[in-house]
């Protein structure tokens, strides 16, 4: 699993960085109110980005897992994602995890 590094988006531009997704264990970034992440689908096929919502909400109820179809060859813009909602109590992190991994990059950005 790797951990990618929340990328801050600036007023002079940012160049982001991609990395190729982690197959079967996923990724894991740091979550916040104006985080998101960018996953890129330059496959043949749809492939599921699901991002764990490990937390409750206000009264203890269960949070389901988010499941976002990223469509063959287009990207989706994911987020943001609140700590309190999506972070891990572990290591704090968001974990996001790709049905398929050939050809999809991924980034965690922030404004």
């Amino acid at each position: 699993m790797a951990t990618l590094t929340v990328q801050q988006i600036a007023l002079t531009g940012l160049e982001a960085t991609y990395s190729a997704a982690t197959a079967t264990t996923g990724d894991k970034f740091t979550p916040g109110d104006t985080t998101f992440i960018d996953v890129v689908n330059g496959g043949g096929s749809d492939i599921t980005a699901t991002i764990t919502t490990p937390n409750t909400s206000i009264g203890g109820a269960a949070i389901a897992d988010l499941a976002i179809t990223v469509t063959a060859g287009e990207r989706r813009h994911i987020g943001p994602f609140p700590r309190e909602h999506f972070a891990d109590p572990s290591d704090g992190l968001a974990k996001v995890v790709c049905s398929a991994v050939t050809s999809v990059t991924i980034a965690a950005l922030k404004i």
